[in-house]
Order: structure tokens, then sequence, then C-alpha cells
């Protein structure tokens, strides 16, 4: 079978009942921020969170009788994982997942909770792969894989013929690209609706293996990504060959950009979304003189981000932002100096999140004593603000920043 717009109408009308129609919404204020006219896809509201979902339900429909009763089996770092667990599970088929070792124990849970049996092996996804090949023949499963198969990209490409219905007026579709199973279908889907459209795809920069194929240079893999659903190393030849056919550019964004966009998907539009969308949107944010005047959709494509990773994520966003700030003072070490400084940050409207108070480790003389606070602030110019009051009142006085 080959990835056609009829196999991807085809899975379509197979797979809508038992699937969730993901809404399309304009991204009111990031559109403002930006200056173009933003689209976002919602398949974090998906089934277990993320697109997977589709594809894995158009490859077990497509499954015999016999092979349903074998069971299945999938390696995935979690979202696929998810979807092959969650309707392997509603259509009563055994499901084996393998899960690399670095995976998010968010995920590998969610996936147990589906009664998928799941086996963790290997340092990376392609790690697993040869694992997984050989359980699935010891035991007759049928392997689910993730990108490389026709029908689990044409389950994928639903999503562009959902935004193409719900917004007919895109100009340009952002899409995250790791094995490039969701690009091919939608790229499929989405030009043989409107042929003029664009199809841009977005990776991580440390994890362009599609890009660097396209335009024929060295990829650039090295260390983990915080957009780990992309992280693949060897993409689908068959992707690789419908992304060269049908996709305009293929952009890459560096770890910074990712965390920085997933913390405004948070913070502006309320969604909360994974490294891989984290990518869609700074491919977004770093070439918007090639969107600008455009309508422009974005695939936010999962929603299973680890809650410890997104806790540290939106504090260093807010300390990136100005709204925690550590001031460090060189005071007298007499009474009252940190009552002092504390009644001062709180008449300039700010609030004392932490502080330390220490003597024995410092570079101050003898009779002065370090101090570093914390403070929760409005934004940079309120930090400037309260520094320049502390500084007038005669206190010595410094930030992260260096204000």
């Amino acid at each position: 079978m080959t990835l056609t717009c009829h196999t991807v109408f085809k899975a379509y009308d197979a797979i809508k009942n038992a699937i969730v129609r993901t809404p399309t919404v304009r991204a009111t204020r990031l559109s403002l921020n930006l200056g173009i006219e933003l689209f976002l896809k919602l398949e974090n509201l998906q089934h277990t969170n993320a697109f997977k979902a589709r594809g894995a339900l158009a490859r077990m429909l497509a499954l015999t009788e016999t092979a349903r009763k074998a069971g299945v089996i999938a390696c995935s770092a979690g979202n696929h994982a998810q979807g092959v667990a969650y309707h392997a599970e509603r259509l009563g088929i055994p499901a084996v997942i393998v899960m690399p070792e670095a995976t998010p124990f968010n995920k590998i849970k969610r996936t147990a909770e589906f009664g998928a049996r799941v086996e963790i092996h290997g340092q990376g996804f392609d790690a697993s792969v040869a694992f997984t090949r050989d359980l699935a023949a010891r035991e007759g499963l049928t392997l689910i894989h993730p990108f490389d198969d026709p029908l689990v990209a044409a389950g994928q490409g639903s999503v562009a013929v959902e935004m193409l219905e719900q917004e007919p007026e895109l100009d340009s579709i952002v899409v995250p690209v790791g094995g490039g199973g969701l690009i091919a279908g939608m790229s499929v889907a989405a030009k043989s609706i409107k042929p003029g459209i664009e199809i841009v795809g977005a990776q991580a920069h440390i994890f362009d293996a599609v890009k660097s194929q396209i335009e024929g240079t060295r990829p650039h893999f090295s260390g983990a990504s915080l957009a780990e659903g992309i992280a693949v190393k060897e993409p689908s030849a068959a992707n690789i060959a419908t992304i060269r056919e049908n996709v305009t550019h293929i952009f890459s964004a560096s770890e910074d950009a990712i965390e920085d966009a997933v913390f405004d998907l948070i913070s502006h539009e309320k969604v909360v979304a994974e490294g891989a969308p984290g990518a869609g949107l700074a491919v977004i944010k770093n070439n918007l003189a090639h969107f600008r005047g455009r309508k422009v959709g974005l695939v936010i494509c999962g929603g299973n981000i680890d809650s410890r990773l997104l806790s540290s994520l939106i504090l260093r966003g807010l300390v990136r932002d100005g709204r925690i700030t550590r001031l460090t003072f060189e005071i007298a070490d007499t009474p009252g100096q940190l009552a002092g400084i504390s009644r001062m940050i709180g008449e300039a409207g700010a609030n004392v999140v932490e502080v330390i108070h220490q003597r024995m480790f410092q570079t101050v003389g003898l009779k002065q004593a370090e101090l570093d606070v914390v403070i929760e602030a409005r934004d940079i110019i309120h930090v400037r603000d309260i520094v320049t009051r502390l500084r007038d009142a005669g206190f010595t006085v410094k930030t992260d920043s260096d204000i």
C-alpha cells in the first residue's frame, strides 16, 4: 500500500467515529504579539492527548481477525505507545509496548494504565527498534510502527482534513517532524484539498534528520531534546519521498527557542504542549518574515509533557520574563536590615518568595552579610523600578541580569 489522498480519506472515514474531532482555534494573544493570523489545531485534546491515536487506530482496524487475537507491538517514546495501548484495549487486542529507557515516567505510567505490557529497553527510539522487531517475531505480534507505515501516516493525515474543514482559508500549515508520518499524511491530504497551501516542517536543531536529508547536509545529533517526541535519527524513506514532493520548507529550532515557545503557549494561550509543538511555534517565531501576511495553522500535536519538567520550564520562563528575580545585597550585619528590605519590596508591589541570609560562605567583610532575596514582580520594568528604589535608599544590590 502507498500513501495517497484516497488512503487518507478512507482512513478518516474508518476512524472518525472513534476519535476526537479536535478544535482549530485562533491563537488571539500570539497572533497579536507575532503580527500574523495563527490558528492552533489542538491535538493535545485528542484521546491520550496526542495525534498518534489516529494512526494507531487506522492501522489496527485493518488487522485480520487472526492478527487481532495474536496481539500488536509498538516501539515509542510515549505518544504512539499510548495511542496503540488505548485503542488496543478498546478493541480487545493484546498489546506490548517497548519504550526507551529515557522515556518520561508519566508516559510509561499512562501507557501501562491502558492495560498494555510495557517493556523498557534501549537508550532511544532507534536503539529500541531492533529489540521490538525481535520480540514481535518471537511472539507472533503485529508491529504497529509509529511512522514507517502508510496506513499509520494516512490516519495522521486526517488532522489536515479537519483543519481545512474548520479553517479553509489557511495559507500555511506548520507541522512538527520526527519520523515524518504526520507531515507526510497531512501534506498529501492538504494538497489534495487545497493545492496551493504551503506545508512547513519543524524540527529540533539537534535532531534535524529530515531537514538534513532534504538539504543534503550533515545532521546535528547531540544530547537530549525537549522535543523528545520528534527526536528521531532515522526517518522513513517513504515519508522523505512524500516530503520532497509536498513540503515547501523544513526549518529547525534551538532548544532554548523550543523552551520559550512551550512557555509562550502556556502563558499566552493557556495551552499545555510538549516540546514537539514547541518546535513548531519556535520555527514560526524565528521566521516571521516568511509567514507575515498569511493565515498560519500550527499542529499542537501533543500535550504529554512531564509535570516536573513543566514546572521547571514555567519557573525558568518566569525568570526570563523578569517575573521572578533574585536580588543579591551586601548589607551591614546588624539587626533590622532584612526587615527594611522586605518592607520596601512589599511597598513597591512585589512579593518575597525566598530569602537566603548567610554569614559563613561569603566574600564580603566580617561585619557585613550577603543576602539573596528572590522576588515575584509584574515584569522586568517592575524589577528595575524596585532596584532603583532600593539603591536610592542606600542599599548595594545586584540582580542576575545586572540591572
